[in-house]
């Protein structure tokens, strides 16, 4: 008879948490066992095997896996967020994001609200509308939309242009040496050629993305340079998609729609919104303008497949926000826009002579909300960092409109005057 004191120790796959789960153990201790003869025992562990997650037979779009990284702004928004985590006291001031923080005017937003309570009466109720949206006089509004072929992008320029020709498959592959997509004819916007690009040097494409006045650059292009760009599109046969998105803030003689052109209907089509104008960026409303005069190669018009797209897959702008829109336009609302407009201008004149005030070297800041700024020699992420870690304030670093943006930041406008004007008192301590 031999006496073995046997300490025993139990090891269970997790698919048996439930067995065990209302048992306790508190009360187990080493126990005395008298077994006749030898006793020998394998206490083999064997681990639960991985489930294999199901997958479907659809391929994924494999232009997804070309975009760089993640979406400027949300990329953006993670580096703020880790920043407040870290440093869960700060008073974070963004002029990063072009969002617009004023209230909508009273003159809009009463009539959304007219609108609105109208749909709880038999009277005022109405359903789905025309999807190209409520017509006044020659305006239609519905949201925005872009067509996309083999392209032409100003560098630096709004991320959207490129990321949405990825998507849609009209580019060649991210190359890495050079930050560009291939397929795509990058035309650089520098001060040396006044923001506007050399058309000499570029190629023939399909489509040619033009913002103005500019985003980031805050640069508007001239008649003369709009008529160029015209004149350019004719002679290539290429169509403009024209965003016209800050037309509002042009304080010079800038044209205000590229259909101020001669000759323009014939090549371009022209995209803007109420966003940055009545505070619309969470109501969402826009427009396209698309001329009967704009043919395919084949003589088609161009404004038929697009209102068969817009019928197809859209339903229209919510009414609500149609009524938002019809107000916008009105006399009282086109006051109350350029009031807000001009809060905003404010806003960037006060930006601008800060940082000339420090020596920095200012661009635009006249006919846009956004203030391009240069720091030579420096990474614009780099710029950013130092920034947000040493005044907390968030800016968006210029390489992230494209690689003709490195070394520069862009500085929005829109922000509450307080937080503008603390802002700058803390880039003055910064680079005193």
């Amino acid at each position: 008879m031999s006496v073995i004191q046997q300490n025993l120790s139990t090891c269970m796959a997790s698919s048996a948490s439930s067995f065990i789960a209302n048992y306790s153990f508190e009360n187990i201790k080493s126990t005395k066992i008298s077994i006749p003869g030898k006793f020998k025992a394998v206490v083999k562990c064997v681990a639960a095997p991985e489930r294999t997650a199901y997958k479907t037979e659809v391929s994924r779009n494999e232009n997804m896996a070309k975009l760089q990284a993640g979406y400027l702004f949300p990329e953006i928004a993670r580096r703020k967020a880790a920043h407040m985590l870290k440093h869960p006291d700060a008073q974070v001031i963004s002029l990063g994001i072009g969002d617009t923080t004023e209230p909508i005017p009273e003159v809009i937003t009463s009539a959304m609200s007219k609108r609105s309570y109208g749909l709880s009466t038999v009277e005022g109720y109405s359903g789905y509308g025309a999807e190209q949206g409520e017509k006044v006089g020659d305006i239609k509004r519905s949201s925005n939309g872009r067509e996309v072929g083999r392209t032409l992008e100003r560098d630096p320029s709004y991320p959207a242009y490129v990321d949405s020709s990825v998507i849609l498959g009209q580019t060649g592959l991210f190359q890495k040496d050079i930050e560009q997509f291939e397929k795509i004819e990058y035309m650089k916007c520098t001060p040396e050629n006044g923001f506007f690009p050399d058309l000499c040097t570029v190629g023939r494409t399909d489509v040619i993305f033009f913002c103005s006045p500019n985003n980031p650059t805050g640069y508007a292009a001239s008649r003369d340079q709009l008529t160029r760009l015209v004149r350019f599109a004719k002679e290539n046969g290429s169509i403009i998609i024209y965003d016209s998105a800050y037309a509002m803030y042009v304080s010079d003689d800038s044209p205000r729609s590229i259909f101020e052109i001669p000759g323009a209907k014939e090549v371009a089509l022209e995209v803007s919104s109420f966003s940055k104008y009545a505070g619309f960026t969470g109501v969402r409303l826009g427009w396209t303008a698309v001329p009967k005069e704009l043919l395919y190669s084949d003589g088609f018009p161009v404004a038929k497949d697009f209102n068969r797209i817009v019928c197809t897959c859209f339903n229209g702008a919510s009414n609500i926000a149609q009524a938002g829109g019809v107000a916008c336009v009105s006399p009282e609302g086109i006051k109350a826009m350029h009031e807000v407009v001009g809060f905003y201008k404010e806003n960037t004149s006060i930006i601008v002579d800060t940082f000339d005030s420090l020596g920095f070297k200012v661009y635009a800041g006249k006919n846009a909300p956004y203030v391009w700024v240069h720091f030579p020699g420096q990474g614009s992420w780099d710029v950013f960092s130092e920034i947000l870690e040493r005044t907390d304030v968030v800016v968006t670093p210029g390489s992230g409109f494209g690689p003709g943006g490195e070394g520069f930041i862009r500085v929005s406008a829109f922000g509450h005057r307080e937080n503008v004007l603390e802002a700058c008192e803390r880039f003055k301590q910064l680079y005193k």
